[in-house]
């Protein structure tokens, strides 16, 4: 090490760059926003934290605790983004935001973290087995929630099954995800590729999704199932609409007599190409600008954010339509469907560009 000190130098200024390059907390973010050194006081657990609390975990907060804001603002503290605000949200973040639940539970997702956590969202969309996730058992994460490592047998809690994966988070194009710290937002073996400030904002400013060209088979237990331990779960293709049909398969399956894999429809489809061309009357060629009212899906994750669409090539997948937390319309929609054309935009003209 004395002979060669500029060698130990290089080494170390690299392994700097490349930790500061992939972890999602700043390198000078104290330990203790986020953590407390004990679980205890004077030898005991001090009441006022509680049993059940985060604190198991060196943890002052839980998942909701730590992502929400009595402002407006959606990135608190310059680094944290915010998915619940309990003032309006100046600039909602890409996935919504659990605000719109106050105005109505049929605005979004409930998880128990939240105040409203009667979920009606939950079952009516094509559940996969009856009694999956009960009304009231919704989570951010685990067992019961969309975030970190999914599985049934043993039960995980949230902050259980996505401990330690801030620290190791990676972050830009994300297309061969091997645990949850390399997944998309934490959606275990979700590819796409994440934007650095969790905002869609312009056709060249927003996160890229995973699409396929055929919806996933939920009929197939493997589809959802690790082959290995299938007690995991998780969307074999990675897709982001294979992650929603983890619960609401029944809106993913090939099937014709579920979902309408063809004209005519039972119900819109998804992880299906944008057609081109002369099919159906030329009514999706003029969508070719990329609109985040809705976005789509690629077969081939870019490198980043990309302006275009291309018919025939790209995908429309759940989010075409819905935020994946919650949002100011009915039924999580991006635009306000149900009242159009009297108010608001009419996201369905953005792809059946003929119509609009």
């Amino acid at each position: 090490m004395r002979k060669y000190p500029f060698l130990f130098f290089i080494s170390l200024m690299l392994f700097l760059l490349v930790r500061d390059a992939v972890a999602q907390i700043p390198s000078n973010i104290p330990c203790a926003t986020c953590h407390t050194m004990h679980y205890s006081e004077a030898g005991t657990i001090k009441p006022s934290w509680g049993q059940a609390g985060p604190y198991n975990y060196l943890l002052t907060n839980d998942c909701i605790g730590c992502h929400s804001n009595n402002t407006g603002a959606t990135i608190k503290d310059g680094y944290i983004p915010v998915v619940y605000n309990t003032v309006p949200p100046a600039e909602p973040l890409a996935g919504g935001n659990f605000y719109y639940l106050i105005n109505s539970d049929q605005n979004g997702h409930n998880p128990v973290e939240v105040v409203n956590t009667e979920d009606t969202l939950l079952w009516t969309p094509g559940e996969v087995h009856a009694g999956q996730v009960s009304p009231n058992e919704l989570t951010c994460a685990g067992t019961n929630g969309c975030h970190g490592i999914r599985q049934t047998s043993p039960v995980l809690p949230g902050l259980q099954a996505i401990r330690g994966t801030h620290h190791q988070n990676m972050n830009g194009k994300l297309d061969n995800p091997t645990g949850i710290n390399d997944s998309y937002r934490f959606l275990r073996n979700i590819k796409g590729y994440e934007i650095n400030d969790w905002k869609n904002n312009s056709s060249t400013h927003h996160n890229e999704y995973s699409g396929a060209v055929t919806p996933m088979d939920t009929n197939n237990c493997s589809s959802c199932h690790d082959s290995t331990d299938i007690t995991k779960i998780r969307p074999q293709n990675g897709t982001i609409s294979g992650f929603c049909a983890t619960c609401h398969g029944n809106f993913h399956s090939s099937d014709p007599t579920v979902v309408g894999a063809s004209s005519p429809f039972m119900r819109h489809p998804t992880d299906v190409l944008i057609p081109t061309g002369a099919q159906y009357g030329n009514e999706y060629t003029a969508y070719t600008v990329y609109n985040v009212t809705t976005p789509v899906a690629r077969q081939v994750i870019p490198n980043a954010s990309s302006g275009t669409v291309t018919p025939g090539v790209d995908i429309v997948m759940c989010l075409s339509c819905h935020y994946s937390h919650s949002g100011p319309n009915y039924k999580m929609m991006r635009w306000d469907y149900k009242n159009w054309p009297g108010q608001g935009t009419n996201g369905c003209g953005i792809c059946h560009s003929s119509k609009n």
